[in-house]
């Protein structure tokens, strides 16, 4: 299988709009991210975990022309506002995209996409099928099976997922000892490292490099990086030798 990061920055992305300081005004491609969302292949099955307000500038970038499901950790705008654009698939694949959520995740789904799931829908608009997911039972799109984890950001739980020897997590600041036990013996660990300073519901680059070498992953990557960690280059000579700031367009195989 293969992974894509199509998007490893934080809420705001980076460069923030309206900041001019040195990790926003870089040149180096590393530092410009997109908000966080990752792509997944298999030989037969694409999936996308988030669709971020830059979802549709990510699918042209990296020339997505198939997808069988969005796969969402939970409702936060930054990771479900690009479903609107699912519609270019719906006219291309001519069926319903599968949506897999939690079910308050699809409740707000339906508060922010109101006209999609409208008893009378103009033409158009995307169409979706939601499938209900939650963090104790396994479920299967296509040949990928996802093993749901469930972390905490601040008091919202949110869901990471485990394929095969990899597990991706975003927006987390704690996981408790039962979900834990997931996530050991993976051999690529994908995890939030927002800033150095501390977060009220992001870990931080030092509590997820911990995390890290608690898990036992061979590799480890960070992601939902804000501009205020630092310049890539700088803060990569700062890491472990197995562990990663990823960036937009990086791409593993696991």
């Amino acid at each position: 299988m293969k992974l894509t990061f199509l998007g490893t920055g934080t809420s705001q992305g980076v460069p923030v709009i309206a900041c001019n300081c040195e990790i926003c005004s870089s040149s180096n491609p590393k530092d410009k991210r997109l908000r966080s969302s990752v792509w997944i292949e298999s030989d037969d099955t694409s999936i996308v975990i988030d669709s971020g307000p830059d979802f549709r500038q990510q699918m042209l970038r990296e020339n997505v022309d198939k997808l069988d499901a969005l796969v969402f950790t939970h409702e936060h705008k930054d990771h479900v506002a690009g479903m609107d654009d699912v519609r270019a698939f719906n006219f291309k694949q001519k069926k319903d995209m599968e949506v897999f959520a939690h079910p308050r995740v699809q409740e707000a789904l339906k508060r922010e996409f109101a006209y999609v799931f409208a008893d009378i829908r103009y033409p158009g608009v995307p169409r979706v099928n939601l499938n209900e997911i939650s963090k104790d039972q396994n479920f299967t799109i296509g040949d990928i099976t996802l093993n749901p984890i469930e972390v905490m950001h601040y008091k919202l739980p949110v869901l990471g997922f485990r394929i095969k020897n990899l597990v991706y997590i975003t927006d987390a600041n704690y996981i408790s000892d039962s979900e834990f036990q997931k996530i050991e013996g993976c051999d690529v660990l994908i995890l939030n490292a927002l800033r150095k300073e501390e977060h009220i519901s992001h870990f931080t680059l030092s509590e997820a490099i911990e995390i890290g070498k608690k898990s036992g992953a061979k590799q480890v990557y960070f992601t939902h990086i804000s501009h205020l960690l630092g310049l890539h280059d700088g803060i990569s000579k700062e890491l472990p030798s197995n562990m990663h700031l990823s960036y937009d367009g990086l791409t593993i195989e696991f």
